[in-house]
């Protein structure tokens, strides 16, 4: 494409660059740029004319453009190939994953030097999300690439829309998955984590069905539930739960609004030789739920919360900030003393500090105390740049409690 024209950044922006950082943001500088096209290459330079770096122009968002490299460069087999490649041994060489794995990230966008683009590996399969329209342009390079390099039996697109938060809800079974290349997987495949056994759709719904990024998360879990009882909130397709379940948790009881993932998770159960029937599903809004726990006078020794960044019920709506303290304060009358409130949250725009901030206001209001003996993030195969926080987005406390 014609990278003519001029691409002026302003010093923000510029000291941004600088440092690292690989996003630029729209603002009034950017929005005296030339008229482009997303996918185009373009050379961002300072007021003085003096050349910063090459960046893939998405003139449409707000992140208008990303940053490729400082130096010079195009867009094409060899440049993707050469990426995916460090990609690929940076996984083999620093991810630990073992046979027992067969689900996990294999591109982690600005982690991998390819801002806005993922690819995860589902078994025999690969699937490519765009969170910059971007790399649409050249989406037949990237698969080009990965066939040659990988030659899974399939390579799926799963798109990300635009309203994400309003399509949650009401998403479980709408097609967000196209077949790029190679043959059809099948609607329940089975992948493998920590040497469990979980059921991932690669066509329906805005997610697969199984979060990889909690991967290590779950098998921490797994060496501390022996014997204990476990109440997983926001289950989703009960990943958590299996996990818990299959390292000898007493009972585990499993939370979620969705009846349609609840479903899913018994099924993740039954694929792992668990049995559903022996362990508990409630399907309901999770505020709600826990008050009528607290009335039945239950008690829990693990009580785990993942909720997402934002959800909607018929009832109610949970967002990570303002919605976590209220969470923590209705479960911690549900835990034992000295037992564990694992906490996590997704949500990039809440950094670690804010975040133990809510845990403090809802232990506060529950009148108890938390004290964190643990603080993970995503696992290896899912790196960011020093130079990027935004990269550092997933948190997860494990807290005890005392009274």
């Amino acid at each position: 494409m014609e990278r003519s024209g001029k691409w002026i950044i302003g010093p923000e922006s510029f000291r941004m660059v600088e440092l690292g950082h690989p996003w630029i943001i729209a603002d009034s500088y950017t929005k005296r740029w030339p008229k482009g096209q997303a996918g185009q290459v373009i050379d961002l330079t300072g007021v003085n004319g003096e050349f910063l770096a090459s960046a893939l122009l998405d003139p449409q968002d707000r992140i208008v453009a990303r940053v490729l490299s400082r130096k010079r460069m195009a867009i094409d087999l060899k440049w993707i190939t050469r990426r995916l490649q460090a990609a690929i041994s940076l996984r083999h060489n620093h991810a630990g994953l073992d046979d027992g794995t067969t689900a996990y990230r294999l591109v982690n966008g600005e982690g991998d030097g390819l801002p806005g683009l993922t690819v995860d590996r589902y078994g025999n399969y690969l699937m490519i999300q765009i969170y910059c329209s971007g790399w649409r342009a050249h989406l037949g390079l990237i698969t080009r690439a990965l066939q040659d390099l990988l030659k899974p039996a399939g390579i799926y697109e799963k798109s990300r829309p635009q309203q994400t938060r309003e399509l949650e809800a009401v998403s479980d079974s709408k097609r967000y998955g196209k077949l790029l290349t190679g043959s059809p997987a099948p609607g329940q495949l089975k992948v493998r984590e920590n040497g469990l056994t979980f059921l991932v759709s690669l066509e329906n719904g805005l997610n697969t069905g199984l979060f990889l990024d909690q991967r290590r998360n779950r098998g921490d879990l797994m060496t501390r539930v022996k014997g204990k009882r476990v109440l997983n909130l926001f289950a989703y397709t009960g990943a958590f739960s299996v996990a818990a379940a299959a390292a000898g948790a007493s009972q585990v009881t499993s939370v979620d609004a969705s009846p349609g993932y609840t479903e899913w998770a018994k099924e993740n159960f039954s694929a792992n030789g668990l049995k559903p029937n022996q362990h508990e599903f409630i399907i309901g809004d999770c505020l709600k739920i826990l008050g009528n726990l607290v009335e039945q006078k239950k008690h829990f020794d693990i009580i785990l919360m993942d909720p997402p960044s934002f959800s909607t019920t018929t009832k109610s709506r949970f967002t990570t900030r303002g919605g976590t303290s209220d969470l923590v304060a209705a479960s911690l009358p549900l835990l034992t003393d000295g037992g564990l409130l694992i906490a996590s949250s997704n949500h990039q725009k809440v950094d670690l500090a804010d975040y133990l901030k809510e845990l403090r206001r809802g232990a506060l209001q529950a009148g108890s105390e938390l004290r964190v003996v643990s603080l993970f993030g995503q696992p290896e195969d899912f790196p960011y740049p020093v130079t990027f926080p935004e990269g550092r987005y997933l948190k997860y406390a494990v807290c005890v409690k005392s009274a």
